[in-house]
C-alpha cells in the first residue's frame, strides 16, 4: 500500500511539474530592427548597412545573432529596409563561394562560411516600408511573434558578456515571466541619448521599474540608469504600440509603448554583467574593434605591441 501511495504521489508531482513547465514560457524568438539608415557613419553606410560593419572579421549583426543563439533562441526576425539586402545575403547559403572554396581545398574557410549561422536557426525577414521609429519596427514583427514573449536586440549595441547578455536576461525571464529591460548607468550629461528609468532595487542586479522617460535632459532625468539595446517583452507590447500616436519626427517610440505596458504588467530592469560598446558612435565602434582585436590570441601580442607604439 505504501508503494502504491508513493507511486500515486510520484505521478501527481510529475503532472504538477509538467503543468508548471507548460506555464513557464521560454524565449525562442528575437527581433532585430535593422532598417535604420546609419547616417552617423556616412559615407560608408551609403551602400553598406551599418549592421554589416565589421568588428575584426564578423559584422555587428552576426555578433547579435550569436548572442541570441547562446540564449537558446531559434527564430531570428529581421526588420529590414530596402537598402539592407546584404543582411539576408550574409545569413544565406553562398553556393558559388562554397563551391570555389571546396574546389581549392580551403577547408577552414569553407567551415567558417558554412557556420555563419547554425543549421537549426530560422531567419525571417520582414520589410519595414517606412522608417517610423523603433516602436514601429518592433510592431512589424507581430505577425511572426504570434503571441509569445520575445527578445529585441539592437545590433549597434555590441555587448560582450559571459554568458551572453541575452542569455542572462532569458534566465531572469524564466524565473520572473515579465518584461525586462537591459540597463546600465551612464554619465548624467548623456541621459539625453537614452531612455532613462527610475526604479526600486530588488536584488543586486534586478530592479522594479517605476517610470521610464525617453531622452530626458540631464537636469530632468530621474536617474542615470539607461536602457541599452536589449529587451525582453511580452506580446502585450503590441497592443500599446498600436495605440500610440507618432511623436517627434513622426516616429513611434518603443519607450512610450513600454511606459504604457508597465501600467498593467510588471516591468523589471536588469543590470547585465558585461561590457557595452556603442557601435552607433564612431569612438565606440573604434573601441570595439580594438578590444575584440586584442581578444584574438593569434595576433594579440603583435597588435598590443603596435598599439603601444601609436598610443602616445
Amino acid at each position: 500500500m505504501t508503494e502504491q501511495n508513493d507511486l500515486i504521489k510520484g505521478v501527481f508531482v510529475e503532472r504538477r511539474n509538467a503543468h508548471r513547465d507548460r506555464r513557464t514560457k521560454q524565449i525562442t524568438k528575437a527581433v532585430f530592427p535593422v532598417a535604420g539608415m546609419g547616417t552617423r557613419f556616412l559615407p560608408v553606410t551609403k551602400a553598406t548597412p551599418k549592421e554589416m560593419m565589421p568588428v575584426v572579421d564578423k559584422p555587428l549583426i552576426q555578433y547579435a545573432v550569436e548572442e541570441a543563439v547562446e540564449a537558446g533562441i531559434t527564430d531570428m526576425v529581421f526588420i529590414i529596409g530596402r537598402n539592407k539586402r546584404a543582411i539576408p545575403d550574409h545569413f544565406d547559403k553562398a553556393y558559388e563561394l562554397e563551391a570555389e572554396l571546396e574546389m581549392r581545398g580551403k577547408k577552414e574557410l569553407l567551415r567558417i562560411v558554412q557556420e555563419v549561422i547554425p543549421k537549426n536557426i530560422n531567419c525571417i525577414y520582414i520589410r519595414q516600408p517606412v522608417a517610423l521609429g523603433l516602436g514601429h519596427a518592433v510592431l512589424c514583427a507581430e505577425p511572426v511573434v504570434q503571441g509569445e514573449p520575445f527578445a529585441v536586440l539592437l545590433a549597434d549595441d555590441l555587448l560582450d558578456g559571459v554568458p551572453s547578455v541575452t542569455a542572462q536576461m532569458s534566465a531572469v525571464f524564466r524565473e520572473r515571466q515579465c518584461s525586462i529591460l537591459g540597463v546600465e548607468n551612464v554619465p548624467r550629461e548623456q541621459t539625453g541619448s537614452y531612455g532613462i528609468v527610475s526604479s526600486t532595487p530588488l536584488t543586486a542586479a534586478l530592479e522594479q521599474v517605476d517610470a521610464i522617460v525617453e531622452k530626458p535632459k540631464p537636469e530632468q532625468a530621474p536617474s542615470t540608469l539607461a536602457v541599452v539595446g536589449r529587451y525582453i517583452l511580452t506580446p502585450r507590447i503590441f497592443h500599446h504600440l498600436r495605440q500610440l500616436q507618432p511623436g517627434a519626427g513622426g516616429e513611434i517610440q518603443l519607450t512610450d509603448g513600454i511606459a504604457a505596458l508597465m501600467q498593467e504588467e510588471n516591468l523589471l530592469a536588469y543590470r547585465y554583467d558585461g561590457v557595452r560598446y556603442d557601435c552607433g558612435d564612431k569612438l565606440g565602434y573604434l573601441k570595439a574593434v580594438v578590444s575584440f582585436g586584442l581578444k584574438r590570441p593569434e595576433f594579440h601580442d603583435e597588435f598590443a605591441a603596435y598599439l603601444r607604439t601609436v598610443a602616445r
